[in-house]
């Protein structure tokens, strides 16, 4: 290639991505791409540990996992501009595996038709704007109050990963062993990280889960990768979803569920990512009808290779922190993730206890929102508190925004401030009340 060419090429994906007007390089979002991947590489393995339980081949399911995750990624970051990843969601996999396959008796591929007509719902809202519409109808308190709420969840689980926090039958959760050594080359890993952000090294998160995961194979308690190359398996649930068993009127409960689920784990992601990267603007996410898209395609493509529900992914965060601001780093993400498809060996090499002190970190950061809510207007205060809490306590992002939700339109009422509640925001608050009579009722 030609310096001409070389230029020309430059000059298009700075053009195409904002690069200038986002206050970034290419060299910074490749960065922030490759410390999102491997900060959720875990997926790769986790996924299909699950769906296998539900009687799904996982060397399929590892195939579906990747290149469903490639491709939501690639639509959020070519389409959308956004440096948010996605893949297929955890809460969803396992709401899947458990309630639906095992506790329902649904049959795997059934499963699958109900995940694909559910995304076709995803997507079907999303064009008619009424998923942008909920997004940017959140109030202000919820929103800074949700990214803060998802800082504490992923500190909460980067705690959970390192041993550092553990369960404790008096107290629910105590301190962890320090005779550990994964605790100990944790905590390493965590102070390393802490020196080189203070530092203001651009790959500090990056460097931390390297350097921690090579103390870990050190010290004998992670090992190197047992192959460099797997060859995938496509064709074991590659279009094996049951659509005529997944028309059957008995399982709109189960659509409904994927739909609520994945609407509100989704768009709370979305506000909390957007949040930390400062993409908000006068209260709304620019291009948010387009990033909404991505996780509706990601679903109705996984659904056909064989996967559960596709959604955002928290882990984006970090790539954020690291640098990311566009979705340049995207590119390399999917790539990746392509690659995992033939190399999952290695995408799964890093250890849990590697990547704690990034989700720990991440968390810390995203809580900086917190300042941004009107503490001293009790009516904005309470459901931002309820809001921060309940996310990290329940482990679920929807639950905290719905708690948040419906608590704000409560006080609203108790300080008579009706004005202030919108339609919209009547109709989820209704909506919300209506699931926990349904889950009491159960």
């Amino acid at each position: 290639m030609t310096a001409t060419a070389q230029l020309q090429q430059t000059s298009f994906i700075h053009r195409y991505f904002r690069l200038a007007e986002n206050q970034t390089t290419v060299k910074q979002e490749l960065l922030g791409g490759l410390t999102t991947f491997v900060t959720m590489a875990y997926i790769v393995v986790v996924n299909p540990q699950i769906l296998a339980q539900a009687g799904m081949p996982p060397d399929g399911v590892v195939f579906a996992t990747c290149i469903s995750a490639a491709v939501a990624t690639l639509v959020m970051g070519l389409y959308a501009n956004y440096p948010i990843a996605l893949a297929p969601g955890m809460s969803l996999n396992a709401y899947f595996t458990y309630s639906v396959c095992l506790n329902m008796h649904v049959p795997w591929r059934t499963a699958l038709g109900v995940v694909f007509f559910s995304g076709s719902i995803f997507l079907v809202l999303t064009v008619t704007r009424l998923r942008e519409q909920i997004v940017n109808g959140i109030p202000e308190c919820l929103k800074h109050s949700t990214a803060a709420g998802i800082g504490m969840f992923i500190a909460f689980v980067g705690l959970r990963n390192a041993k550092l926090v553990v369960a404790n039958p008096a107290t629910f959760v105590g301190l962890g062993n320090f005779s550990d050594k994964e605790v100990q080359t944790a905590c390493i890993g965590l102070v390393l990280t802490i020196v080189l952000m203070a530092r203001r090294v651009h790959a500090a998160i990056l460097i931390g889960v390297c350097a921690t995961t090579l103390l870990g194979i050190l010290r004998g308690i992670s090992s190197w990768p047992s192959a460099l190359v797997a060859m995938p398996h496509a064709s074991s649930t590659f279009f094996q979803l049951d659509f005529r068993g997944a028309s059957h009127l008995g399982l709109l409960e189960i659509a409904f569920a994927f739909l609520f689920v994945d609407l509100f784990d989704n768009v709370g992601t979305l506000v909390g990512v957007c949040e930390q990267g400062g993409f908000v603007k006068n209260g709304k996410i620019p291009r948010v009808g387009k990033a909404l898209v991505a996780d509706a395609v990601g679903t109705m493509f996984g659904a056909l290779t064989g996967t559960s529900t596709v959604t955002s992914y928290i882990e984006s965060a970090a790539g954020v922190a690291a640098g990311a601001r566009t979705g340049l780093g995207n590119i390399l993400i999917a790539a990746l993730f392509l690659l995992a498809t033939f190399c999952s060996p290695l995408a799964t090499a890093i250890p849990a206890f590697a990547t704690a002190p990034a989700l720990i970190l991440v968390g810390a950061l995203m809580t900086q929102s917190i300042a941004r809510i009107e503490w001293r207007e009790f009516s904005e205060a309470l459901p931002a508190f309820i809001t921060t809490l309940a996310t990290p306590l329940t482990f679920s992002i929807a639950t905290g925004l719905s708690l948040g939700l419906i608590c704000y339109t409560v006080v609203k009422i108790a300080t008579g401030k009706l004005r202030e509640v919108s339609v919209l925001i009547w109709v989820l608050t209704a909506l919300f009340i209506l699931r926990y009579i349904y889950l009491v009722a159960e």
